[in-house]
């Protein structure tokens, strides 16, 4: 087999598996000293573009600076799609049991599982052989959790807050985009700085960092937050998750603050038609998505964004908030 080097990347450098692109071959890559075989890289992971696997490794490599600092700490559950996008998928949140043994691992109570298991054993993605390692199992969407673990494994109180904001048809990412800026608005009022991202898909997350903070005061305040904004904008926003109540109004789903919940990590690719990332966004994108400008970005398009602007997400460790 041959043996391709591997390493930290410019973002817009590729990487060189794209030079190894071959239906069913099978290579060995070492990155950061660890050895990776790489699988079917000229697997079509996303019919509608032709993006193969290799382009998945090659982006996830490309952009692993940025987005490494955050899944760094946190327990990952992971998404696949070993045939692609158009095929089955499954949500992952076990380590599989072929695991390689230098992958980190923690072992976490899995309240409320619905496999009945007492314990779930994730995996961390700390480092870049991790992600590439995950990449060539097709897990293209990463979602971790609000909180970290500590260097025992034990986790930790929250440091981020979270809001999802999902558009109940018609309503679309032009309504979320309004609902974004009354939020911003309320929340600059309490004394937070929010930031924003797509979340690849149909609608905008808006986060605050957080000093170190109970999980459960973290989820109320999120809920009592979203509450508040629905019943002064009873016609646009909601805040109950049943389907009846979110036709052609956005949802505030605070509920992703709870211990248990994961929201999609910055940076993640999506499992769409198009290889679509969940992408950190300026307020003047926000404001001009909200008078109907599109707010969609390809992996191509989130590298060159990194290269130029690079990561509008690190604010959010930069200046960690206090609850009141």
């Amino acid at each position: 087999m041959d043996a391709v080097p591997g390493c930290f990347v410019r973002c817009g450098e590729p990487t060189a598996i794209l030079t190894h692109v071959a239906a069913g071959e099978r290579i060995t890559v070492s990155i950061e000293g660890r050895a990776l075989s790489l699988s079917n890289l000229g697997k079509v992971l996303y019919p509608e573009t032709g993006f193969t696997k290799a382009e998945v490794i090659d982006y996830y490599t490309r952009i692993a600076p940025v987005l490494l600092p955050h899944l760094r700490d946190r327990a990952a559950t992971r998404v696949r799609f070993p045939d692609g996008v158009g095929g089955p998928s499954f949500f992952e949140k076990n380590a599989p049991s072929h695991t390689p043994d230098w992958v980190r691992t923690v072992t976490l109570p899995a309240p409320g599982s619905t496999k009945n298991r007492e314990v779930i054993s994730y995996v961390v993605v700390d480092d870049l052989p991790t992600l590439v390692w995950l990449a060539n199992l097709a897990a293209l969407e990463l979602h971790v959790h609000q909180w970290r673990v500590d260097a025992a494994g034990k986790p930790g109180p929250a440091d981020r807050l979270v809001l999802d904001l999902d558009p109940g048809a018609p309503a679309a990412l032009t309504e979320c985009a309004r609902v974004a800026l009354l939020l911003r608005t309320e929340l600059s009022r309490l004394g937070l700085t929010a930031v924003a991202k797509t979340s690849g898909s149909k609608g905008l997350q808006l986060y605050v960092g957080l000093q170190p903070t109970p999980v459960r005061q973290v989820h109320a305040y999120a809920r009592a937050l979203a509450t508040r904004i629905a019943l002064a904008h009873p016609d646009s926003v909601v805040e109950r998750m049943e389907q009846a109540a979110r036709v052609g109004k956005v949802l505030i789903d605070w509920s992703q603050n709870a211990g248990a919940k994961t929201t999609v990590a910055p940076y993640s690719l999506r499992a769409r038609a198009h290889p679509t990332v969940s992408t950190p966004v300026d307020w003047g994108e926000v404001e001009a998505a909200a008078e109907g400008v599109p707010l969609s970005f390809t992996a191509a398009q989130v590298l060159r964004r990194v290269e130029e602007r690079a990561d509008l997400f690190a604010t959010l460790d930069a200046r960690p908030a206090v609850l009141r």
